[in-house]
């Protein structure tokens, strides 16, 4: 169990993650677009937003692969089940907190129940478990962090023997 297993996890993770919810996004699953809703904190030119956006996501998938690896430590074992459980917490509190609650606090760019007519925000909100961009986007979300999750557990646990 190291940290530098939990750091590749996350490269490995955060490409998986990411690539499954752009492919849920071409199939139509879903409207989200992750890097856009994170870039646009930045700036509201949609192409660099893009750009930005990846990479706060990807900064993010190595941080929480730390925070993985924390748990991991805590409890003395690691393995990819116990990381896709981890995953499906992470779904929830990304899905009911993160991107429901705090996003549009900071984001000056999205709108809330509180905007008014006199302000043109750029996004919607996502709502609780970013409903509000598609009725399968729970679906993806959930499953794209799940396999996170047991992607980061197995580069700690499962493959710490190599």
């Amino acid at each position: 169990m190291t940290a530098w297993g939990a750091l590749a996890g996350g490269v490995l993770g955060t490409v998986v993650l990411t690539t499954g919810l752009r492919l849920a996004q071409a199939a139509g699953l879903t409207r989200m677009d992750l890097p856009l809703l994170l870039g646009t904190i930045f700036t509201v030119d949609r192409r660099r937003a893009s750009v930005i956006g990846y990479a706060v996501h990807f900064v993010n998938g190595l941080l929480f692969a730390l925070a993985y690896y924390g748990i991991f430590r805590a409890v003395g074992h690691a393995g990819w089940a116990f990381g896709a459980a981890l995953g499906a917490v992470h779904a929830l509190f990304a899905g009911g907190s993160l991107v429901n609650v705090l996003l549009p606090s900071v984001h000056p760019h999205m709108g809330t129940p509180w905007s008014d007519s006199e302000e043109t925000p750029i996004l919607e909100p996502a709502g609780f478990m970013l409903r509000n961009y598609g009725r399968h986007t729970i679906v993806a979300t959930i499953a794209a962090h799940i396999v996170y999750g047991a992607i980061v557990g197995a580069f700690v646990g499962d493959f710490a023997v190599w």
